[in-house]
C-alpha cells in the first residue's frame, strides 16, 4: 500500500475524513485504488473498523462500494476501496457549477441507485444491515455517475427477528438524523429512510438541508418542501441550474412527494425501501398523503451552529424566548457524536 500511494504522499491524498485520511493508489497491475487509512487517534476504533470490514466483505450489491482488502500492522489500519473516478455525490451537488453536470436522468438515476442500495441492506442482503449515517457524502460516483454506498463504520447489524434497536452512543450526522434516533436512540431500517428523504429532497434543490437558502433566508429544507408541496408550489423548490426534458417535472415532483413521505415523524408512516423503489418506477402506484414531517429548524442568527437541540416536530416544544426555532432539549443520555466527514468525502481534483 505504501509503494501504490507512493508512502501516502500528499499527492495523492484524495481527501481527510473523520477517520483519518484517503489516498488514491495504483497496484502493479495498474488497477487503480482508494485507501482509506486510519488516524491513530481517530473516532473510529477498533470496534468500528472490524465492523466495517466484516460487514462490507459480506456484501455484494452494484449499489454499494466494494471493500478490496485491509491491512493490520502495528497501529497501521488500512481499509482498501475500489477507487471511484467521479468522487462523492457532495463534490458535485453542492457546488454551484459541477451541479450543472447533472441533469434529471442522472440524479433520478443516483436517487434510484441509492434506494436500490438500501433495499439490499434492508432486505435483500444475507444480513440485515441499517446504515446509520447516509448522507451525499456518503453516496460515491462510479465514471458512469451511477451511485455507490459507502463508509459502514457506524452500520449496525440486526438479526432476522430483529425490527429495532436502542442505543445511548448516537452517531451520524446532524440533519439527516431520524428525529426518534436523534433524539432517542432509537433505530431501525425506518431510520436510514428518513436520511434517504432529506437526500432526495436534497438531489432535487441542490442545497444541503443544514444551509438551504430561500431567498435571502437560511431555512429548514423540511419545513420549506412540506409548505411547498401542500401549497402547490413544489416548482420553487426545484434547483434552478437544472436541466429537465420535456415530462420529467411530474417526476420530480413525485420525487419530492416521495421525499416527504419518507421524513414522517411517525415511523409507522414511512414507507419501507422495498415500497420507495416501486414508488420510485411505477408511475401508475398512487402515493398516500404526507403528513407534516418532523423539522431540524434553525436560528437566523446562527445557521451554522449544528445543535442537536435545535430539534423540533409537529408536536411542538418549547423555544426557549426564541421565535425562529422551536426546541426539544434532549434527555440526558441523548448524547450526540457527530461524523460530519467520511472517508467519502474526497477532493476529485
Amino acid at each position: 500500500m505504501k509503494a501504490a500511494t507512493n508512502d501516502f504522499s500528499q499527492e495523492n491524498k484524495l481527501g481527510v475524513g473523520g477517520f483519518g485520511a484517503v489516498y488514491r493508489g495504483k497496484l502493479e497491475d495498474g488497477h487503480e485504488i482508494a485507501v482509506k487509512r486510519l488516524s491513530k487517534n481517530s473516532g473510529q476504533g477498533d470496534l468500528e473498523f472490524k465492523n466495517e470490514v466484516l460487514l462490507v466483505a459480506k456484501l455484494q450489491h452494484r449499489n454499494l462500494v466494494r471493500l478490496l482488502g485491509f491491512s493490520i500492522e502495528g497501529n497501521e489500519r488500512l481499509l482498501i476501496y475500489e477507487y471511484m473516478p467521479n468522487a462523492s455525490l457532495d463534490n458535485f451537488l453542492f457546488d454551484p457549477t459541477k451541479r450543472m453536470f447533472l441533469d434529471w436522468e442522472k440524479r433520478y438515476n443516483i436517487i434510484n441507485g441509492v434506494a436500490k442500495g438500501l433495499l439490499y441492506l434492508h432486505e435483500d442482503s444475507r444480513l440485515k444491515i441499517i446504515h446509520r449515517d447516509l448522507k451525499a457524502s456518503n453516496v460515491l460516483l462510479d465514471e458512469e455517475m451511477n451511485a455507490k454506498i459507502a463508509d459502514f463504520g457506524m452500520a449496525k447489524l440486526f438479526k432476522p427477528d430483529e425490527t429495532q434497536g436502542n442505543t445511548n452512543r448516537i452517531v451520524g450526522t446532524y440533519g439527516y438524523m431520524a428525529p426518534e434516533y436523534a433524539m432517542h436512540g432509537q433505530f431501525s431500517v425506518k431510520s436510514d429512510v428518513f436520511s434517504f428523504g432529506v437526500l432526495v429532497l436534497e438531489m432535487i434543490t441542490g442545497q444541503k438541508n443544514q444551509h438551504f437558502q430561500n431567498g435571502e433566508n437560511i431555512e429548514d429544507l423540511l419545513s420549506f418542501a412540506w409548505e411547498s408541496w401542500n401549497k402547490g408550489t413544489g416548482t420553487d423548490m426545484v434547483d434552478p441550474t437544472l436541466k429537465t426534458r420535456p415530462g420529467s417535472l411530474r417526476n420530480i415532483i413525485r420525487s419530492i412527494h416521495i421525499g416527504l413521505l419518507c421524513v414522517q415523524e411517525n415511523v409507522t408512516n414511512r414507507p419501507t425501501m422495498a415500497t420507495v423503489v416501486l414508488m420510485l418506477n411505477s408511475l401508475s402506484i398512487t402515493l398516500p398523503v404526507p403528513s407534516e414531517p418532523a423539522f431540524f429548524m434553525r436560528t437566523n442568527t446562527n445557521p451554522e451552529k449544528p445543535l442537536l437541540q435545535e430539534y423540533s416536530s409537529s408536536a411542538g416544544s418549547s423555544s426557549f424566548g426564541n421565535p425562529n426555532v422551536l426546541i426539544a432539549k434532549p434527555s440526558s443520555r441523548d448524547q450526540m457524536s457527530t461524523n460530519d466527514v467520511s472517508i467519502s468525502e474526497i477532493d476529485p481534483r
